[in-house]
This record gives structure tokens, C-alpha cells and sequence, in this order.
């Protein structure tokens, strides 16, 4: 079994969902990210992730990594949400932002802002104003969850 799916397990042990891991170095510090989500819904809105909930989550993981680090050398472990706009890099990723406002960017370098209405496979469908877009995820350069302030 890999980190990744341990750190899973132990994710979704709290009632949460894993988003994603990653290692980045800020302020020549290594820090190594977590990053989840709530499966539940309220308001056809996901629910947030509490703080309490990122330091329970915090203290199950720390031991893990004592036996398995992610990285050689120093680094700190951060457990939280990824945010309201988040990027999105992966197929996992946008099928977990279903019914979301989704900003993005095609091959073609056409800029779109839609709702992410299904993911099939790896086709993507989007609604906004204009109507319904269909694309393949392989078709997308960039795209980041927004939030529209009203």
C-alpha cells in the first residue's frame, strides 16, 4: 500500500475526502500539503472543512509520515482545505468540483467561466449563458474553481 492511499484511509477515517497532496518549498521551507474536502452537501453547496477537524486529521497523519516521510529532509506537514478557488489539475479534481463555477482556458486558449454540470470519463460538461460545452478533459490547459461574490 502507498502513502497516498494511507493518507486516504486515514482521510476518509475523519468523514472527509482526500484532494490532493502535494510538496512545495515556501520561504525556503519544505512543506509537505494535504488537502481535503467534505463529501457532505448543504444547500447544494459542499460543506466546509473545520479547523478542528484539520488538527484531528493532523494528528493522525504526523505518525505516518514519522515512519514513512513524503520527502527527504526537514519539512512541515499543513492539513486544510484547498479554498474556494482551487486549481484543478486533474480529472479526480474536477469530478469533485461537480456543480461548481469553474474558470478555464481550452487548448485553443479560449477563456470560458461555466458550471461544471458531469463528468463522463473524461468528458466534461459545462452550462453557463451561452449554453452547454462538451469537451474532453485532455482538451483543457488551465482551470480554477471561483467564487462569484453576490
Amino acid at each position: 500500500m502507498s502513502l497516498q492511499n494511507d493518507i486516504e484511509s486515514l482521510v476518509k477515517s475523519v468523514g472527509l475526502e482526500l484532494y490532493d497532496t502535494s510538496v512545495v518549498s515556501e520561504f525556503g521551507e519544505t512543506i509537505y500539503r494535504v488537502a481535503v474536502i467534505s463529501p457532505e452537501f448543504e444547500d447544494g453547496k459542499r460543506k466546509g472543512v473545520t479547523m478542528d477537524e484539520c488538527v484531528d486529521l493532523t494528528h493522525l497523519i504526523s505518525p505516518l509520515l514519522d515512519v514513512t516521510p513524503p520527502v527527504s529532509g526537514e519539512y512541515r506537514l499543513e492539513v486544510g482545505s484547498p479554498g474556494l478557488e482551487r486549481k484543478l489539475t486533474t480529472l479526480e479534481h474536477f469530478a469533485k468540483s461537480l456543480n461548481e463555477n469553474i474558470a478555464f482556458t481550452t487548448m485553443e486558449n479560449e477563456k470560458i467561466k461555466a458550471k461544471l454540470v458531469n463528468v463522463d470519463g473524461s468528458k466534461l460538461t459545462f452550462e453557463n449563458e451561452d449554453g452547454t460545452t462538451e469537451l474532453e478533459f485532455n482538451d483543457i490547459r488551465k482551470a480554477k474553481t471561483y467564487f462569484e461574490w453576490k
